[in-house]
């Protein structure tokens, strides 16, 4: 099967927010009612600075997605990064440098039927290709072993622990936050079957 990787202005992110959620809701297993408070969310941060989306389409229908942006201190999740890391030691230069400098990959997710065909890391690729950040963080629930593909995928990609058994308010789940220097490692410049004259993102890069 032949997939596409396509970047999303933040105005058409916001149209296909819906189908986004859903992808999400399926490929994390959440049930339907989360589905709301999502697309809010979803919406609310595609005019984060420097928000950029890709999708992963096959002949028929959008079968994956990612999107972040520029990390910032008006965002929940750069506030909790902040304050777990100064909870647990006194912060380094290097330590100020990641948290002044980062591109949160804020989610990406395949559906099930196409995982396993490098889908993920191809659309992680393009996602920070050209962003103007010199690291890029995200969160992913703790697994015994780190064995599962999310996981493998980012160890591939060259990510590296920032924290681990983080928890955030509201949520009994462990979690683990990485990083990984821009840009990644192995990425080549350009992907076969990535729409490269589609269009940029609305919000520019600071």
């Amino acid at each position: 099967m032949t997939f596409t990787i396509r970047r999303l202005r933040a105005t058409e992110f916001a149209l296909y927010v819906p189908v986004l959620v859903n992808i999400h809701v399926e490929a994390m297993g959440y049930p339907d009612s989360v589905m709301p408070y999502r697309i809010d969310a979803w919406r609310r941060d595609c005019i984060q600075p420097g928000f950029t989306a890709v999708i992963a389409e096959d002949e028929d229908a959008i079968v994956g997605l990612a999107y972040g942006f520029l990390g910032n201190s008006s965002t929940w999740w750069d506030r909790q990064l902040r304050m777990g890391l100064q909870s647990q030691r006194d912060l380094t230069d290097d330590d100020w440098d990641l948290v002044r400098h980062y591109f949160e990959v804020a989610e990406i997710h395949v559906l099930p039927a196409a995982q396993g065909q490098g889908l993920g890391r191809t659309m992680l690729n393009e996602l920070v290709r050209d962003v103007s950040a010199r690291y890029a963080l995200l969160s992913t629930p703790e697994v015994p072993d780190e064995a599962n593909r999310a996981f493998g995928l980012y160890r591939a990609a060259g990510f590296y622990d920032v924290m681990r058994n983080f928890h955030y308010p509201g949520d009994d789940r462990p979690f683990a936050i990485l990083a990984a220097r821009l840009p990644l490692e192995g990425a080549p410049e350009t992907y076969p079957g990535t729409n490269t004259d589609g269009p940029e993102p609305d919000a520019p890069a600071r």
